[in-house]
């Protein structure tokens, strides 16, 4: 499956199905930065600058010099085919917007679990509701310098049965993000597959 590689195009006039993907994770793991760079029109964001405010709520613990939050979701689009367009929607990672994610996940196909393996507690919460509410998902762990722990590894932390998929990837990379969201789409195909759909 190619996605569509013109930057910035308008939406076909045959687009008639439109699938719904969430991109979900900790706070600071590259769910903004993912939509970003694979998006091929203008993402909508809303991110805010933290403000003192947050301190004591939002734990920035393990992320550098962060100075923005997404706080409400992030919207992108990829066209897959004359018919088919992907819409994707990256969710807030800090748990004082959790709330809005049952909104995210009405309607979507599936999900994408963004990890950081420096912080892979933070995912867990992610994969809990996800598993309670029956999305299927994929976990990508977005490498931010040379991993410290094998993907096996981070697959037994996070206790994940074998056929959830888990891949490596570069949320700032726009063919490593595609490559996501391919295998994404792959995974919901093969349990289709395996319902007799």
């Amino acid at each position: 499956m190619d996605f569509a590689t013109s930057d910035r195009i308008p939406l076909r006039r045959t687009a008639s199905d439109g699938l719904k993907i969430v991109i979900i994770g900790g706070f600071a793991v590259g769910k903004t930065t993912m939509v970003r760079s694979v998006s091929e029109i203008r993402p909508l964001n809303t991110e805010e600058t933290m403000t003192t405010a947050s301190v004591g709520v939002d734990s920035t613990a393990g992320v550098g010099a962060k100075t923005t939050t997404t706080v409400a979701f992030d919207f992108g689009r990829i066209t897959l085919n004359e018919r088919m367009v992907l819409y994707l929607f990256g969710a807030p990672g800090q748990e004082r917007f959790w709330f809005i994610w049952d909104q995210l996940f009405s309607g979507c196909l599936g999900a994408v679990v963004l990890v950081d393996s420096r912080r892979i507690a933070d995912c867990w919460y992610a994969i809990d509701r996800l598993e309670e509410q029956g999305t299927p998902f994929v976990v990508a762990r977005n490498n931010f310098g040379v991993p410290k722990h094998g993907l096996e590894q981070v697959r037994d932390a996070l206790d994940l049965p074998d056929e959830v998929p888990m891949l490596d990837c570069d949320a700032r990379d726009r063919e490593s993000s595609q490559e996501v969201l391919v295998r994404l789409v792959e995974h919901l195909h093969e349990m289709s597959l395996a319902r007799g759909l």
